[in-house]
């Protein structure tokens, strides 16, 4: 099938990301959030993120115009009928994906498939809130999206190969590869790199070096374009938080306990980049 219009719900960091790029490579786009504030935040974060891929990719132009024009900001969710695929990117918690998905599911057309922007929630989990458990794929982005070519595929226990396969042609679509991975929670990626994080602030909170030596060692040491503690505040600390208390419910596993540190930071709204301070400054 041709994916001339995706859905994309939640219009958050990544969610904003992966709508720049479907509309990037020229698909249009329904972007879907519960309020007008959030969409407005939306629509200052794509011309925040086109001004840094314009930057960063220089030679490539892109004109913010056609790129606004072809993606739709709004709070009606029943637009989504007229999506060819959907990517999901709403908050990490599963009360919430839940009901998005509930509700989601009598709206979009029954052969379309379910992409799961998650950092840790179980795909098996999610595809059984719905009524086509085998049109449900893990689809793990990374941020910045328009800027990795790489996605992490999760095969939920009822994936079938087809949606893999479409998966694979949706993200080919968008200028990607992708790795496919089983589904346990935390996948590849984030079973290795929330434990990194969480482990960094505990060195942070045991006073072992602060922040910026902790990064600055994992990028002189080890080759590291961001150390974990910057790449932490890029993603938000809310959502490493989420993602490590997945990790340590799913698992039972003392390892995987969040640092106090990190806890106590997300209370006082120290979330990162989007914040404007977290383990670093960034006002």
């Amino acid at each position: 099938m041709e994916f001339t219009t995706a859905g994309v719900v939640g219009a958050g960091v990544m969610g904003v990301g992966v709508a720049q790029n479907l509309a990037q490579t020229g698909h249009q786009v329904v972007l879907v959030d519960i309020s007008d504030e959030v969409l407005d935040h939306a629509r200052q974060e794509l011309r925040n993120g086109l001004r840094a891929y314009t930057l960063l990719n220089r030679g490539s132009a892109v004109d913010p115009a056609e790129i606004f024009d072809r993606i739709e900001f709004t709070t009606d969710d029943e637009l989504l009928a007229k999506a060819d695929f959907i990517v999901e990117n709403v908050t990490e918690d599963w009360d919430i994906k839940q009901q998005v998905y509930e509700r989601i599911d009598r709206i979009v057309r029954p052969g379309v498939v379910f992409a799961v922007n998650t950092s840790a929630i179980s795909i098996t989990r999610v595809a059984s809130a719905t009524t086509r458990r085998e049109r449900v794929v893990g689809m793990h982005f990374m941020n910045p999206v328009p800027m990795k070519p790489m996605v992490e595929v999760i095969r939920g226990h009822h994936t079938t190969p087809e949606t893999i396969d479409t998966a694979r042609r949706f993200l080919a679509g968008m200028g990607k590869e992708c790795i496919v991975v089983e589904d346990v929670p935390g996948f590849v990626s984030n079973r290795v790199l929330m434990l990194t994080i969480n482990e960094a602030a505990f060195l942070v909170q045991d006073g072992v070096a602060p922040a910026a030596d902790i990064d600055r060692i994992f990028k002189s040491c080890f080759g590291h374009t961001m150390g974990p503690l910057e790449t932490a505040d890029l993603i938000g600390l809310d959502t490493i938080l989420k993602s490590v208390e997945v990790l340590y419910e799913s698992f039972n596993d003392s390892k995987y306990r969040p640092a106090p540190l990190l806890k106590k930071m997300v209370a006082a709204g120290l979330l990162g980049r989007k914040s404007g301070e977290g383990f670093h400054p960034y006002r």
